[in-house]
C-alpha cells in the first residue's frame, strides 16, 4: 500500500541546479520522506554519469533527514509506485515547461491513475535556469557566476567536465 506521506521528485539532474535544490527543499517540508529519483534517459547524452549525479545529490541533501536519492530506468510512475509513494513532485518553470509537463501528467494519469502529480513553480530567480543553459554558459562563466545557477559545492564537479575558457 502506498504511503501518503512519501513523495518522489524525478529528474535527470544533469547537473543539479539551484532550481532543483529549491524544489527539493520546499517539497520535503510537505512529506515525511522525499525520494529524489534520478532517471536514466537513453535518448539524452549525459554530461555526468549516473554515479556522479547520485554522488552530487547525496552530498547536497545530506543535511535533510527526510531526503533520499535513488536511481531508476523506465517509467517514472512505476518508480513512484516501487517507492511506496503515490505522489510525484515536478518542478516547472513558467511557460517553458508547462505544456510538456501537462502532457506528461496526463499520460502518467492514464498509465497510473493512483499516482498524483504535484507541480511546484520554480522560484522567480531560477525560472530561467535549465541544465542546458548551465552547460552553455559554463565555458565562459567564472566560478562565482556559475554559483548563481548551481550549488557552489558542485562547481568543481562542473569544472572537471567543462573547464573555463579564458577570452
Amino acid at each position: 500500500m502506498a504511503d501518503p506521506r512519501v513523495a518522489v521528485y524525478t529528474g535527470s539532474f544533469d547537473p543539479v541546479s539551484l532550481g532543483h535544490m529549491s524544489v527539493i527543499e520546499r517539497s520535503r517540508r510537505f512529506v515525511d520522506r522525499l525520494i529524489v529519483g534520478i532517471g536514466v534517459n537513453v535518448e539524452k547524452a549525459s554530461l555526468f554519469t549516473l554515479d556522479e549525479r547520485v554522488g552530487m545529490l547525496r552530498r547536497l541533501t545530506t543535511r535533510f533527514d527526510n531526503v533520499e536519492v535513488a536511481t531508476f530506468s523506465g517509467l517514472a510512475v512505476d518508480f513512484v509506485r516501487e517507492c511506496g509513494a503515490r505522489l510525484m513532485i515536478r518542478g516547472v518553470r513558467p511557460l517553458t515547461d508547462f505544456a510538456g509537463e501537462f502532457t506528461m501528467m496526463m499520460a502518467n494519469r492514464q498509465l497510473a491513475p493512483d499516482i498524483e502529480t504535484a507541480f511546484l513553480m520554480a522560484d522567480e530567480q531560477f525560472a530561467h535556469v535549465s541544465s542546458s543553459l548551465i552547460k552553455q554558459i559554463a565555458p565562459l562563466a567564472t566560478d562565482a557566476m556559475l554559483a548563481g545557477f548551481v550549488p557552489i559545492e558542485i562547481v568543481p564537479d562542473l569544472r572537471a567536465k567543462i573547464p573555463r575558457r579564458t577570452p
